[in-house]
């Protein structure tokens, strides 16, 4: 189902004059949130390997860890949005101390994220990052959220073994650009050539990335590192997958069947804001509790989302609109597409 008819009077100009003044990123806030949950994360990681498994200090541990390594991981979303050019050295340092070592270097997102925020491609077929969950059937939902139980291995597999094969055969390096190197949530995504949206030096963090993962393979093998380091790496990684699969489901309606090109409004209307529930930090972190305002305002930095949502809301001549797109939690977000997903297999069997 499309976004409503009524989506072209939305206020949009009227929009970005209310926030204009808050498109600068503060790389202070960047730089202190990035190094704070990386402490917490990798610390956390140590201490579950140093801890005996299931014991009050192990469990705490990892749960530090994950959600710590989430929201680093999350940052992918934020460096695809900075200005080119800019914050070099902390798209630099972000790949050393978390693209490499969970092995979504900041390539894997470039270009397909920046995609899924083009009118011609957003919602469409060609648009890596969606799905009609809220127009076909059910099963859909909950097969999407269990596949992030393979995808650490899938993505181990793809620099361990798969890479330095495809350097040596060109088609498998083709196959691996086209269907094993995009953060997408469409398995039958192929990825266009490369082009200058895809990042200068996606080769290079694929050299890192590969060399990540084979130095701790070897390691391991060796028993220089234990074994518990590559099975916590695995359930950090696949928690961390499970997390953004769960936000993934709740950032849009997925309505669109994918015939159908969408207007910034209708972009909008179609994606979510979650404005309650004190754990929307946790399992949306970097802003991305405010989604819909993120596809309204693409390069806005993550700390001034909030912000610009409060403002809206009390700011706005008509505030009508920009709240239709608001839910009040994760879960009322999930049911909600849930609720849709059944309501169009109803319409379906009754034609």
């Amino acid at each position: 189902m499309p976004a409503p008819e009524n989506s072209q009077d939305f206020p949009l100009k009227e929009a970005r004059g209310l926030v204009a003044h808050l498109m600068k990123p503060k790389a202070h806030i960047y730089w202190a949130d990035l190094l704070l949950n990386l402490i917490l994360g990798w610390g956390g990681f140590y201490f579950v390997i140093i801890t005996e498994a299931f014991t009050a200090a192990n469990i705490m541990a990892f749960i530090i860890s994950s959600f710590s390594l989430y929201r680093v991981a999350i940052f992918i979303h934020e460096i695809v949005h900075i200005k080119k050019g800019t914050f070099k050295t902390f798209i630099a340092f972000w790949n050393i101390t978390a693209g490499f070592p969970l092995l979504i270097p900041s390539f894997t997102y470039y270009g397909v994220h920046n995609d899924h925020h083009r009118r011609d491609t957003y919602g469409t077929t060609e648009d890596g990052e969606y799905l009609p969950f809220g127009a076909e059937a059910g099963w859909k939902i909950i097969a999407y959220v269990f596949l992030s139980v393979i995808l650490p291995s899938l993505f181990f597999l793809r620099f361990l073994i798969l890479t330095p094969l495809s350097w040596i055969i060109p088609p498998l390096g083709r196959y691996a650009w086209e269907r094993a190197s995009s953060l997408t949530i469409d398995l039958g995504y192929r990825r266009p050539p490369p082009t200058k949206l895809d990042g200068k030096y996606w080769r290079l963090q694929e050299i890192f990335a590969t060399l990540y993962a084979w130095v701790a393979t070897i390691l391991i093998f060796m028993e220089i590192l234990p074994f518990k380091v590559l099975i916590v790496w695995y359930l950090v990684t696949m928690f961390i997958f499970t997390m953004n699969s769960l936000r993934t489901l709740g950032a849009h309606a997925y309505r669109n069947p994918g015939d159908q090109k969408m207007s910034v409004p209708d972009q909008f209307l179609d994606s979510v804001d979650v404005t309650g529930g004190i754990l929307s930090p946790f399992w949306a972190p970097v802003g991305l509790r405010y989604h819909a305002t993120h596809h309204l305002f693409p390069l806005m930095p993550y700390h001034n989302l909030g912000i610009a949502h409060d403002l809206l809301v009390e700011e706005l001549s008509d505030n009508s609109l920009y709240l239709a797109a608001t839910r009040r939690s994760l879960w009322h977000a999930l049911s909600t597409l849930w609720q849709d997903s059944k309501l169009s297999q109803q319409k379906i069997k009754t034609v």
